[in-house]
């Protein structure tokens, strides 16, 4: 078997329709698929975005989610809900996203984050559309009424709990996002969780511009990181091979299939693994 195999990604959460990118998103987008990072999941934040989350699948042919961020919950209204099932009913949504709680922020009002992240869960619901969930501090939160709203699945963005919840949230059919935060050494419990969970649970996303990898990282001390962006996904995704003793091929194959069964999307690939590399589960 030849030992050359065409390598493909899609970063599986990128707000490519962000502000920090209006000036050079078509370089940004070609230096993704220069890198091989041909697809991308957009999620949208704020009812107001929706255009801008749209234009992205339009432009770019990226898939998108639609959603009501909780960082932002001081923007919704329940109006937007009214908005957001109609833009779900257009079909154009592969999810409902990026939705979820976020306990690290203390300005933000808890009550009012858990109301609008039941009521998308109740649409999510109604439309069968999985969800991608924003979990900062709040992973238990999250659990608990993603147990009392069984949605179909999704995508925890940005994981960073323990191997518990990590068990917990897969077993409510949730692939668990692995990005630039997986890439400093001093980050061992997220390092230690990309080796032993089962592959087949792990998405590889950039959370473009934000969660810059180590070597995006700002040398000045007081310094904000570099922007972040979908070319950088192999780099990740090497530092995830290299952590589980795989491939970099048999890494990109399954957080790509992976992303695309929890989008409900017909499983393809570009590539052959070599067979004696295909079972790579754990690290030895």
């Amino acid at each position: 078997m030849s030992a050359e195999y065409t390598i493909s990604f899609i970063d599986s959460h990128c707000h490519l329709d962000a502000a920090e990118f209006e000036h050079d998103r078509d370089s940004v987008v070609a230096r993704s698929r220069e890198q091989g990072v041909g697809q991308w999941l957009v999620p949208a934040i704020t009812a107001a975005t929706f255009p801008q989350t749209l234009l992205m699948q339009q432009r770019y042919g990226a898939l998108i989610a639609l959603g009501l961020h909780p960082i932002y919950e001081v923007q919704h209204r329940d109006e937007h809900l009214v908005i957001l099932r109609e833009q779900l009913q257009r079909g154009l949504a592969l999810a409902v996203g990026e939705i979820g709680l976020d306990f690290y922020l203390p300005e933000l009002d808890p009550t009012r984050q858990i109301h609008f992240f039941e009521a998308q869960l109740k649409i999510a619901r109604d439309f069968d559309l999985p969800v991608i969930v924003h979990i900062r501090r709040s992973q238990d939160q999250v659990l608990k009424y993603l147990r009392k709203w069984r949605v179909k699945g999704g995508i925890a963005h940005a994981f960073n709990g323990s191997e518990q919840q990590a068990d917990e949230f897969i077993k409510l059919g949730f692939a668990l996002g692995f990005g630039g935060a997986m890439t400093y050494n001093g980050s061992q419990r997220i390092r230690r969780l990309a080796q032993s969970l089962p592959l087949e649970s792990i998405v590889l996303e950039t959370d473009s511009p934000d969660i810059a990898p180590s070597w995006l990282a700002s040398g000045q001390p007081g310094s904000p990181p570099g922007r972040n962006e979908p070319a950088q996904l192999p780099r990740i995704a090497q530092t995830l091979a290299d952590l589980r003793q795989c491939t970099l091929a048999e890494v990109a194959k399954q957080s790509r299939e992976n992303t695309y069964r929890i989008l409900g999307l017909p499983l393809f690939s570009l590539l052959s693994c070599p067979p004696d590399r295909i079972n790579c589960r754990t690290s030895p």
